[in-house]
């Protein structure tokens, strides 16, 4: 079973929304996980973008990288500068995709503005997560 890990700073929102598309996406056949190299909390943005697209995230939580978990992927994948230029070192062996996405937690602008930050980020994820579905068959 291909084992994912999805990485970014805080573990609250563009890491977030990758396990959950990633779940719904690549389904049981794959192990799944998200952490950061910080724990800033669930973003409830993250959530509320999520659940337009009928997809639950409220119960994930915001964990550190575990090496254990990281030791073991076939795939890392890196969310933003941050999390790529300080994950640990990882065997030759696994897959590393780094995908630098704007921060939807420092948009600005008013309520509306902000979410439409978090959709288009969710929306360019989940593109990017099909992608690699299609490429891994």
């Amino acid at each position: 079973m291909p084992q994912i890990y999805f990485l970014c700073t805080g573990n609250s929102c563009r890491s977030q929304m990758a396990e959950g598309l990633a779940k719904q996406i690549l389904g049981n056949d794959w192990q799944i996980a998200s952490a950061g190299i910080e724990v800033h909390g669930l973003n409830p943005l993250a959530v509320k973008v999520m659940a337009e697209k009928q997809i639950d995230i409220s119960k994930q939580t915001s964990k550190l990288i575990d090496a254990d978990y990281l030791a073991n992927c076939d795939y890392i994948v890196t969310l933003c500068g941050d999390a790529r230029d300080r994950c640990p070192v990882t065997p030759a062996t696994i897959k590393k995709l780094h995908w630098p996405l704007r921060d939807p937690a420092q948009a600005i602008g008013n309520e509306e503005e902000v979410l439409n930050v978090f959709r288009q980020v969710r929306d360019e994820i989940e593109k990017r997560i099909i992608q690699l579905s299609l490429d891994c068959v």
